[in-house]
């Protein structure tokens, strides 16, 4: 049995998960109910998980390294793996594009908005960045899940290029399951759950604002798109040699 304010935590963090997870069921019934996947939608959602998963090792080791964590030793163990789990997670993203001939989109706006918020606030409130988390790894699945099911069934679809969002639906890699019940599990105190909850919310605000940008090209922030970025020969070629094998290898 939790206790009292562990309990009074997570029922506060799953009321904000779930109604990510409805909002983000609404954005994509939207479009799906009647269509299906079009190559441009699937191109910017790759691309934006691209931008956001590059680099998001960074992110749990600090929030590993915080002094809160310091007798919070199996919280912390966890956020090492995690960052280690989904440090390539990027490249999985690439992969797909690079399936389909294509190179990431440059970085969407709300993804730039993404890093500047959490960079410049991580150091001194991990937990509101873990919360944000908390969401990410959660908002494919409850009501979204058939959703995103059936964004898998566009024509031009198939396993080579669709490996990021089969990952993602956490069938053989529960990570939204994981990361909860490591936070319920950490014995943390009120003021950290208002930091998860606070993360969460401000973490569904901005990452459904990606989604639509990929559900919807002609959203406001479509106002902000670039011209195509260039990729490095360097970062070229290691997406290309890039094996899926590589997320469980030993080091």
């Amino acid at each position: 049995m939790l206790p009292r304010d562990t309990e009074a935590g997570m029922e506060r963090i799953n009321a904000v998960v779930k109604e990510a997870q409805e909002r983000f069921a609404v954005l994509l019934r939207s479009y799906l109910e009647h269509h299906g996947t079009t190559v441009d939608q699937y191109v910017r959602y790759l691309s934006f998980q691209y931008h956001l998963t590059r680099g998001v090792q960074r992110y749990f080791l600090a929030v590993a390294a915080h002094p809160d964590l310091a007798k919070r030793r199996k919280l912390r163990r966890f956020l090492t793996d995690f960052a280690n789990e989904e440090e390539l997670h990027y490249l999985v993203a690439a992969s797909d594009l690079d399936a389909l001939g294509l190179n990431p989109m440059p970085m969407p706006f709300d993804v730039e908005l993404w890093h500047a918020y959490f960079t410049s606030i991580i150091a001194e409130r991990p937990f509101v960045r873990l919360g944000a988390a908390t969401v990410l790894e959660n908002i494919s699945d409850g009501p979204a899940k058939p959703w995103v099911v059936k964004a898998l069934q566009g024509p031009f679809l198939r396993r080579e290029n669709t490996k990021f969002l089969v990952l993602h639906q956490h069938e053989t890699l529960p990570h939204g399951t994981q990361i909860m019940d490591a936070i319920a599990e950490a014995g943390l105190e009120r003021r950290h759950f208002d930091d998860l909850v606070e993360g969460a919310r401000k973490g569904a605000v901005l990452y459904l604002r990606m989604a639509e940008w990929a559900v919807r090209p002609d959203s406001l922030a479509a106002l902000l798109d670039q011209q195509e970025g260039e990729l490095s020969e360097e970062e070229k070629q290691r997406i290309r040699s890039f094996d899926m094998r590589e997320l469980t290898a030993a080091a």
